[in-house]
């Protein structure tokens, strides 16, 4: 009886230990994914990069604008940018000091950028499109106390914008001391920026060569704005560090260490594609640069490809669909393209189909990131074929934590969609002088939230089902409705307004205002609201599309629901197509 009972006993531990067993493998396996591949990260600042670039790759050219017909080497760069960090310190400017690029894509922006990371200045890029209301907020969001600008662009008067903003009344924050102007002409009360350059002595250079001892790589080194959920920019204060890692791995990922890549990049250098992915990127590898124009031009693009003998391209897909209605027009004998490092936006099958048949692109690589983590955190593998960029944004960058959490902070199993949450050194310092809003994003246990809807692999690769916020992405342009809102709703008959995106196969998404008006016997067209925004908000920000209506579908408590906007309002935004 006593050995039948422990048999029993032995018999029913037996199999609790295989339920548990069994319960223990049906358990799904929860969206954290950890890449660690490779080398360790490289401690070095923005300026170092670029005085090992100088050393290793000396007489090559390091970077060709085509609109402009120059040619500089990386010895040259390094030369010039001491110069320019030299005069920028003897004019008076500090270590930390914030100065401003705000121009297009031009020779003097590359030199500048290195300049002010050899001064240990903090470079903030802003939007050439920028109205002067636009400038004045960034001005005084994070106290710029230079700007370097081309005098004109286009309908663009920098130089005017610039001195209105110096005239401004004392009582204002701005803190503007100096404008440096890039041109022939000297301006009153400016700073020629060749001048500049020129004024340098041998023993300024030598003082820039040893403050770089100093200068942290853990220390900011960009700040870039982005919109925010409030509908103002917000100032995101990236790290030498973070910088100079990203652009690195991500140079890695493209084969940048294997191939002698001629990057041709139509990318505005004001966005972390274009300084990061592409600038710094070209400076680990000494990879030569083509910028085919100041602003996108697909026939420069195209030109400067066959004439400089490009095989590399960046972009985003609303480049690459005037890319090809431009080439299927021109026919030009375009060179073997090695590659097409795309991000900003979704890439579709016909996108990647054309590329390979009309452009004959041997091999496409998508990226995703933010300006938040220093540009891309996921990116295709060199082993990875065309079709997968149709159905990913690649798989998590090297040395990168990422998790997709629900609305509690719970880790979802792999392949449900949540919220993107990115951990890495990449990640940025924080949003200039906002900490509650730095607390939304960054948490004390360094998980960046990233605000977008996402499915998470089991292998690493992710992509993107959607957005948490409301945010447009107008051809790699990211747009917040509210602050477009906030404006529509100072005109004199628009009582209430909402913005949103609607599909656009250029552009990716276009912008759309739906209002209702106080007066409905006076209405206002497409136009109305063009001229009405002009002037105040940059061009990709004003709607392309309205729509009058007369009520918006609510909540209970009375908030508006766009998430009911396609059903609401499905006439309308139909007739849009």
């Amino acid at each position: 009886m006593i050995r039948k009972y422990f048999q029993a006993q032995n018999s029913i531990t037996i199999i609790s230990i295989r339920f548990c067993s069994a319960a223990i493998q049906s358990k799904p396996k929860l969206s954290y994914y950890h890449r660690i591949e490779g080398e360790p990260f490289k401690y070095n600042t923005i300026g170092e990069l670029l005085q090992n670039a100088a050393e290793k790759y000396g007489e090559k050219v390091s970077l060709v604008t085509y609109s402009e017909k120059k040619r500089i080497s990386f010895a040259e760069t390094f030369e010039k940018a001491d110069c320019l960090a030299s005069s920028l310190m003897n004019i008076g400017l500090k270590r930390g000091d914030r100065v401003a690029i705000w121009s297009p894509n031009y020779e003097f922006w590359y030199i500048s950028m290195m300049a002010i990371a050899r001064a240990g200045l903090v470079c903030v890029t802003l939007n050439p499109a920028y109205t002067i209301n636009e400038l004045n907020y960034c001005l005084e969001k994070v106290g710029i106390k230079a700007v370097i600008a081309p005098e004109v662009f286009r309908t663009q008067k920098y130089f005017d914008m610039l001195t209105q903003s110096l005239k401004k009344e004392a009582s204002s924050k701005i803190l503007l001391e100096h404008i440096i102007i890039y041109g022939n002409q000297k301006l009153p009360g400016a700073f020629n920026f060749d001048d500049l350059i020129k004024s340098s002595s041998e023993n300024d250079k030598r003082k820039i060569n040893e403050l770089q001892a100093s200068i942290s790589p853990d220390s900011g080194a960009m700040i870039q704005f982005t919109s925010g959920t409030t509908g103002k920019p917000k100032a995101t204060l990236l790290s030498h560090f973070g910088m100079v890692n990203n652009s690195y791995f991500i140079g890695l990922r493209n084969g940048f260490h294997k191939k002698d890549y001629k990057l041709c990049i139509p990318l505005p250098l004001f966005h972390v594609g274009g300084c990061i992915i592409s600038l710094l990127g070209s400076l680990h590898h000494g990879r030569t640069l083509v910028f085919p124009a100041p602003h996108f031009d697909g026939e420069a693009m195209l030109r400067s490809i066959v004439d400089e003998n490009c095989n590399f391209f960046a972009g985003t897909p609303t480049f690459c669909v005037d890319l090809l209605a431009k080439q299927k027009l021109l026919n030009l004998p375009l060179p073997e393209i090695e590659m097409a490092c795309l991000g900003g936006a979704d890439l579709s099958p016909q996108i990647v189909k054309d590329l390979t048949e009309v452009l004959k692109v041997k091999r496409i690589t998508s990226v995703y990131g933010m300006t938040e983590t220093s540009s891309a955190v996921f990116q295709t593998l060199p082993e990875d074929n065309n079709q997968s960029v149709e159905e990913y944004v690649g798989v998590v960058g090297n040395n990168v934590e990422a998790k997709v959490i629900d609305k509690k902070g719970n880790l979802v199993p792999f392949g449900q969609p949540g919220e993107l949450c990115i951990r890495s050194k990449v990640n940025m310092i924080k949003y200039w002088n906002e900490p509650e809003k730095t607390k939304e994003t960054l948490g004390e246990d360094g998980w960046l939230k990233t605000g977008d809807q996402f499915i998470l692999n089991e292998n690493g690769y992710g992509k993107i089902c959607g957005r948490l916020k409301d945010m447009i992405i107008r051809g790699g342009e990211n747009i917040f409705p509210k602050e477009i809102e906030d404006f529509l709703n100072t005109h004199g008959n628009i009582l209430e307004s909402q913005v949103i995106g609607v599909p656009d196969k250029r552009m990716g998404e276009e912008v759309c205002a739906l209002f209702r008006l106080k007066d409905q016997t006076k209405l206002l067209t497409q136009e109305d609201i063009k001229n009405f925004c002009q002037g105040t908000l940059a061009h990709f920000k004003i709607p392309r599309y309205t729509i009058i209506v007369s009520e918006f579908p609510k909540t209970p408590s009375g908030k508006i629901q766009k998430s009911r906007f396609g059903k609401f309002f499905k006439n309308q935004l139909d007739n849009l197509k």
